[in-house]
């Protein structure tokens, strides 16, 4: 049984420096509770075997695990996350890093957006009340802010981040989606997630949140995750998504 109704998928591929402290700032939020899954993607660092003590221990009861072969993409990871938190019956899905670039403490907005009220999906926005962004390089600063305009007006849609990854999604939404159908495994699915749940009629609300440079360990971007964004954006508006089932 459920401890919670909600689920915290987080990511991981050589996380050891940060996966035992965000599980524990996760877990130790109230009044609300969460639980969390952890998909990792065969980190050699032993990202794994961290969470496998913490799982045998004090947190057994609400944290899970999910070991894939290899370093995947970080899209496929969510698609199995939200394939999981769906068989397992959780009404909040929500995405989050492990490197604390998002607050744990931000997790109740997000959460009180879909569940108070009750909007299809919440996004944890950089941008949609200035720009807060702290510790990236101007330079990077500046290509996510002007990749996100590009999107809105690519796609014809309102979002000002419409690349973050800290998400929350109720679980009509992602049974609605056709996630076999998702096609980008970078940044691009946060894109083409949220373009296919504003197309499927779901309201989605920015709430908006700091976002904090990683301190402890290596990013994964690349130039290959910003060119799948570039391209796939067009793609998208030219194959718009359809629903896999109607709305109830």
């Amino acid at each position: 049984m459920n401890t919670s109704d909600s689920i915290v998928l987080i990511p991981t591929y050589n996380e050891c420096e940060n996966i035992e402290a965000i599980i524990r700032a996760v877990l130790s939020l109230g009044p609300h509770t969460y639980n969390i899954l952890v998909i990792d993607d065969g980190s050699p660092d032993g990202t794994a075997n961290i969470v496998k003590g913490l799982m045998a221990g004090e947190f057994q009861d609400r944290l899970f695990l999910m070991e894939r072969s290899g370093k995947l993409g970080l899209g496929t990871a969510y698609i199995a996350g939200f394939k999981w938190a769906i068989e397992h019956q959780y009404d909040y899905i929500i995405e989050m890093d492990a490197d604390f670039s998002h607050d744990p403490n931000d997790l109740p907005k997000l959460y009180a957006a879909c569940h108070d009220e009750e909007y299809g999906v919440s996004v944890g926005s950089r941008y949609i009340s200035g720009v807060n962004v702290v510790n990236w390089p101007i330079g990077r600063v500046l290509m996510s802010y002007y990749a996100s305009a590009y999107v809105r007006t690519v796609l014809g849609i309102k979002l000002r981040d419409t690349t973050a990854g800290f998400v929350c999604y109720r679980r009509e939404v992602l049974e609605a989606i056709d996630l076999d159908a998702i096609r980008f495994k970078g940044y691009a699915f946060q894109i083409e997630m949220k373009y296919t749940a504003l197309c499927l009629g779901y309201k989605v609300k920015e709430v908006p949140v700091i976002f904090v440079n990683r301190q402890l360990g290596t990013s994964k971007m690349s130039g290959g995750i910003f060119s799948e964004a570039l391209f796939g954006v067009i793609r998208l508006r030219l194959n718009k998504p359809k629903a896999r089932k109607p709305r109830s």
